[in-house]
C-alpha cells in the first residue's frame, strides 16, 4: 500500500489543523494505522493510531484530549484532527500502516508516507 499525507502547514498556538492519509494499492481497510511525528534532533514518536476495524483507538498522553484519529474506508483514507496546537506539536507527521498487536512502537510499521510539515508558532 502506498501512502500519501497531507494537510500540513504554519499555524498559531491554539488552532487547528486535519492531516489526512491517503491509500493506494493494496486494500486500505485490512491494516491498522498510525500516525507518528518527528520533530528537528528528536526521535520519530508515536502520535496516534485505529485499529483496522475502525474500533479501536490509541493516543499519546501528550495529544489526547486536543487529537482526534478517525478513518475512512471508502475513501482510503485516515485523518488525524489536531485542536489547541501548541509550540510543541511542531514536527514532521507521517503516517503508517501494517497489522499489528502494539500500535506504539514505529518498527512495526510495514508502509509509511513521505511525511507532512505541521509548524506551530507561539
Amino acid at each position: 500500500v502506498q501512502l500519501q499525507a497531507s494537510g500540513g502547514g504554519l499555524v498559531q498556538a491554539g488552532d487547528s489543523l486535519r492531516l489526512s492519509c491517503a491509500a493506494s494499492g493494496r486494500s486500505f481497510s485490512v491494516y491498522d494505522m498510525g500516525w507518528f511525528r518527528q520533530a528537528p534532533g528528536k526521535e520519530r514518536e508515536f502520535v496516534a493510531a485505529v485499529s483496522q476495524s475502525g474500533a479501536v483507538t490509541d493516543y499519546a498522553a501528550s495529544v489526547e484530549g486536543r487529537f482526534t484519529v478517525s478513518r475512512d474506508d471508502a475513501k482510503s483514507t485516515m485523518y488525524l484532527q489536531m485542536n489547541s496546537l501548541k509550540p510543541e506539536d511542531t514536527a514532521v507527521y507521517y503516517c503508517a500502516a501494517g497489522r499489528l498487536f502494539y500500535y506504539r512502537n514505529f518498527r512495526d510499521y510495514n508502509y509509511w508516507g513521505q511525511g507532512t510539515l505541521v509548524t506551530v508558532s507561539s
